[in-house]
């Protein structure tokens, strides 16, 4: 196989879905950080400084993104749609140590620019354990929490690559003319 196809993707928003738990708040941030982070530094991103504007001359753009062999350009949404924590005794009959438990599932949505059609959607989860001693400091749940958004991230990430290197599906045949 060749070289990996090389897409541009801009970063819209970091939401959460409606009715999770309060923690979650504390989350969007330290997601939205780890994702600036990948877009950044991922081998298959490319940025698009130079370029003309989409906005205003999409043509050109679209011969633009050719000739620096860029696949395509994204808007990318992304929503928490689940968030649990848990903090269990680790050993209750041995000592009084904690486990703190964090599941993290996200969704991305992207689409084209500057034509905005639907260009993937993928999802991404992540459980982490962390042991945190007798007592939960902040320092230990700001660890999980943001080992759980690297963890999401990344499998989000992998999976909407994998969706845009998937070949476009067959077009519906066309009427014939009488």
């Amino acid at each position: 196989a060749g070289k990996p196809k090389r897409y541009h993707i801009e970063l819209i928003e970091v939401t959460a879905t409606a009715g999770l738990p309060a923690g979650t708040a504390d989350v969007l941030p330290l997601a939205r950080a780890e994702w600036v982070k990948l877009l950044a530094t991922h081998p298959q991103m490319a940025a698009v400084e130079g370029a003309p504007d989409p906005k205003t001359d999409g043509k050109l753009f679209k011969k633009w993104l050719v000739k620096k062999k860029i696949a395509g350009a994204y808007r990318m949404n992304v929503e928490i749609t689940s968030y649990e924590e848990e903090l269990d005794d680790k050993d209750a009959a041995v000592n009084q140590e904690k486990r703190l438990t964090v599941r993290l599932a996200l969704r991305t949505f992207g689409e084209t620019f500057p034509e905005r059609i639907m260009g993937f959607a993928a999802e991404g989860s992540a459980t982490i354990k962390v042991d945190v001693g007798k007592k939960l400091r902040a320092a230990d749940r700001t660890f999980a929490i943001k080992s759980a958004c690297e963890g999401a991230v990344g499998d989000a990430m992998a999976a909407s690559l994998t969706k845009l290197a998937l070949p476009p599906p067959p077009s519906a045949p066309k009427p014939k003319k009488r």
